[in-house]
């Protein structure tokens, strides 16, 4: 029984990939999706939020930078060293049967594909900046998780996963995500300079 639902979930995979991948691509996503995926594209936001955490919210501020950090490699680790090993996915882009329909507009890699690292990622920093910053910015969670979503969208429609991986890998991210998150909402709560004034 269990056999018959796995093997019927990877054929709803497989039936949802080739929709999103074989069929639904036009040249203007050709051109626009590979950017969202390159890691490269969000190092401003990176870059800004090293400069913008510790100026407005000083120890804190850095240890949120060490939180986030924490939740990339923690997120990174499990899906990329003990999971991919051990599942062992081959990528669409290496299935020979899927040779002549994959829709692979990026380099594909040697790598596994299941989970995705990428949706794993992105969706851990999202849920973490979500619990963390909520209380001072109330659009956080409208801003990081369509940014994760459309990651993990990114990752089907250049042909490297299948909705699969990246729904496993975001539920990972998310779990991932939500542990940091808590903890340090425990140890180092945000208060902006003003706030920290008022208390001394």
């Amino acid at each position: 029984m269990a056999v018959e639902i796995i093997d019927k979930l990877i054929e709803w995979d497989y039936l949802i990939w080739l929709r999103l991948n074989a069929m639904w691509h036009t040249p203007f996503l050709d051109a626009i999706i590979p950017f969202i995926r390159n890691k490269w594209t969000w190092a401003p936001l990176y870059l800004f939020l090293l400069i913008f955490m510790p100026t407005n919210y000083r120890k804190q501020g850095v240890m949120w930078l060490v939180f986030f950090l924490l939740t990339f490699a923690l997120a990174d680790y499990i899906s990329a060293s003990i999971m991919k090993p051990y599942f062992q996915r081959v990528r669409p882009c290496n299935n020979y049967h899927f040779a002549q329909i994959v829709h692979n507009i990026v380099h594909c890699g040697s790598g596994y594909s299941f989970p995705s690292s990428h949706a794993a990622n992105h969706f851990g920093l999202a849920v973490f900046m979500g619990i963390t910053l909520k209380q001072h910015f109330k659009w956080v969670w409208f801003a990081v998780i369509p940014w994760a979503i459309a990651v993990a969208y990114a990752q089907v429609y250049v042909g490297v996963h299948y909705p699969g991986d990246v729904l496993v890998g975001g539920i990972l991210g998310t779990l991932c995500g939500i542990i940091t998150g808590k903890v340090f909402n425990r140890i180092y709560p945000l208060r902006t300079k003003a706030k920290e004034a008022e208390t001394v």
